[in-house]
């Protein structure tokens, strides 16, 4: 008996599936509400469930929650699942969902989601499965504000800082994996979690590779020791053969992100919109995607993710005129002899901002418009021209969030030191809108709203949206039922399998 045992383990052992991934740096906290870089987000993804999710179209969904109602337009009541277990085979209550919400209001702990929660009144557990959540006032992300990972009250309950607890590197979560083991520097492992409240997953191990250098990431996947894989435009483009793409599948989306070229409002030069007008007319986006990119992009033109509801179809891309461009500058006062002349700053450490620099100096050569480069390492960069509002002009990217808040990057009141309305922007129609979104839960009403901003803001031109690049990520075919979705690949881990 005890060697059938042995046998048995010996077998399970050696049938075990293995992910092999790869992260640039160490996580530094495996804490769902403490998780502010790239690595630890991505580790905690794995261990934690949130109260909701998004699916595999965008739109927001049920994940610990069974379901939820609005009893009033700012009283809201969640159900909690009944067969959620925490790692330590704990059962999930409403006590968990009350204490993470209150270290995340806890002055002591410092988060970056924060302010997700400035609109909540309270947070009550009716019973062991039910949520009474309060609202100041109607609420736009009511719900998409549970998306954080929960924490296990039992376990942290007696906690005195949770910004140093060992808990960070040795979490219990609820999610479909565990954490086998976590020193910084060194790869780590992740383990199917058997009691997962979905099934357990079909692939029984997760291996991420500490990886720094990203040449070597491109190698180890070339050499097929990575499963999956992000490839930038020039990989795949000249540098990957048939043999790799007769083991690999090549998966292409929308990033979600976007870089502009952004003015200081402020500034006399750009005061007058013929300005900005006939510079946006001067330039070739769709050059700046073929070029930058190898046509592994898109055009931009406004301020919200494609495909969301606050995308505005009827917002055409801008097409380049030169002709047009000039008429404009001479109506503003500029020609040959008195040409427009400004000043562009970006950062250092972005090769694909300086080219898209170069590109569009060249472009605006064209009208007669003299841009000047100027490159800054980005700290320098961040406190001596981007927060002191210190420049003509700036070349910088934003990430596009599937639920926008246009508040932090578009309202006059966030034109202020630490506030993220750099160009200075002042819009009372679209500060009128944007205090209306914030109170709008109905999201076919909210869609028209942000509708509305797009258009607002891609008629004012306080940026030139420029371009989206394309996510390329390179997925080895022995990983079977993998479905490409609006947000990517992950939503339904649960049911890859791993076929030789």
């Amino acid at each position: 008996m005890k060697f059938l045992t042995i046998f048995t383990i010996l077998i399970t052992f050696l049938n075990a599936s293995t992910l092999t991934l790869s992260m640039t740096s160490s996580p530094s906290r495996l804490n769902p509400i403490l998780s502010n870089d790239s690595a630890s987000t991505e580790i905690s993804d794995w261990l934690f469930n949130g109260l909701f999710k998004y699916d595999k179209d965008g739109n927001v969904t049920t994940d610990l929650a069974k379901s939820y109602y609005f009893e009033t337009p700012t009283k809201l009541v969640i159900k909690l699942k009944d067969n959620v277990l925490w790692h330590d085979k704990v059962k999930l209550s409403s006590k968990d969902v009350v204490f993470t919400y209150e270290q995340v209001i806890n002055p002591k702990v410092f988060n970056s989601i924060k302010s997700n929660f400035q609109e909540v009144e309270s947070v009550k557990a009716i019973d062991d499965l039910t949520i009474e959540v309060n609202y100041k006032k109607p609420y736009f992300k009511a719900i998409e504000t549970w998306m954080v990972g929960l924490l296990p009250h039992h376990i942290l309950k007696d906690e005195k800082d949770l910004m140093t607890s060992s808990f960070n590197k040795n979490p219990i979560g609820t999610g479909s994996y565990k954490l086998k083991e976590f020193k910084v520097g060194q790869d780590i492992e992740l383990i199917a979690n058997e009691d997962y409240f979905e099934g357990k997953p079909k692939i029984d191990k997760i291996l991420y590779k500490f990886l720094p250098d990203l040449n070597t990431s491109f190698l180890y996947l070339k050499e097929k020791k990575l499963d999956i894989g992000s490839l930038d435009a020039i990989q795949v483009d000249r540098q990957i053969d048939d043999n790799f793409k007769n083991d690999y599948t090549i998966i292409q989306k929308p990033a979600f992100t976007y870089s502009y070229l952004g003015f200081n409002l402020k500034n006399e030069k750009f005061k007058n919109k013929k300005v900005r007008e006939a510079i946006s007319l001067a330039i070739n986006r769709q050059e700046l995607v073929d070029i930058l990119f190898f046509g592994y992009g898109r055009v931009c033109n406004g301020p919200f993710m494609p495909d969301s509801y606050a995308y505005n179809e009827e917002v055409k891309d801008i097409k380049q005129d030169v002709i047009k461009a000039k008429e404009l500058l001479k109506e503003a006062g500029y020609d040959e002899n008195h040409p427009f002349t400004f000043e562009v700053v970006t950062n250092t450490g972005n090769d694909i901002r300086v080219n898209a620099a170069q590109i569009l100096q060249y472009q605006l050569q064209k009208v007669g418009v003299n841009m000047k480069i100027r490159v800054m390492e980005w700290q320098a960069f961040l406190n001596t021209v981007v927060h002191p509002r210190n420049f003509e002009s700036i070349l910088l990217g934003w990430s596009m969030p599937l639920t926008p808040d246009a508040y932090p990057l578009w309202h006059s009141s966030s034109d202020k030191l630490g506030g993220f309305n750099l160009p200075g922007y002042k819009n009372e129609k679209v500060d009128a809108l944007i205090e209306k979104g914030i109170s709008t839960i109905n999201k076919d009403e909210l869609s028209k709203i942000y509708k509305e901003i797009f258009k607002q803001i891609s008629d004012d031109l306080p940026y030139l949206f420029l371009y989206i690049p394309d996510g390329i990520t390179a997925v080895n075919k022995k990983i079977k039922n993998i479905e490409p979705a609006f947000t990517g690949i992950t939503h339904n881990q649960k049911d890859w399998e791993i076929k030789e």
